[in-house]
């Protein structure tokens, strides 16, 4: 299975509990990530995309391949892309993925790599991420 994300959405499936911001946007990345990555998908295929990606398919605030919100999202998109080391169609597994998170993006990062999402200040991620790094 490959699934395709735009830079910003690894962290965001790291830290996914069930929220989003509309049923069907949940229940979309509900099956990705909960269903998916989280339950014995570590081998799971996760391709770099330049814009909006199967996470986005059902977000109500997705315009096309855009989203409403374009451009924090380009600036959080350049951000993830730098902070983890990756290129637009690169392609890595989901335990690649975790190990290269755990390797570059540090307990506190998000502060400054996040600046700007809504959901940084429900803590989710950064509770995420420090147990991420919290595991052997």
């Amino acid at each position: 299975m490959t699934v395709r994300f735009r830079p910003h959405h690894f962290l965001c499936a790291l830290g996914y509990v069930g929220k989003g911001y509309s049923d069907d946007f949940i229940a979309n990345m509900t099956a990705i990530v909960t269903d998916g990555l989280k339950s014995d998908g570590d081998e799971t295929v996760i391709e770099v995309a330049p814009a909006a990606d199967d996470i986005c398919g059902p977000c109500p605030k997705r315009r096309g391949m855009l989203c409403t919100k374009q451009t924090k999202i380009e600036g959080l998109d350049r951000a993830h892309l730098d902070a983890l080391g990756l290129k637009i169609g690169d392609r890595l597994t989901w335990a690649q993925a975790k190990s290269r998170i755990r390797e570059r993006v540090l307990p506190g990062d998000l502060s400054g790599l996040c600046n700007g999402c809504e959901w940084l200040k429900l803590g989710l991620c950064e509770a995420a991420l420090e147990e991420l790094h919290a595991t052997p």
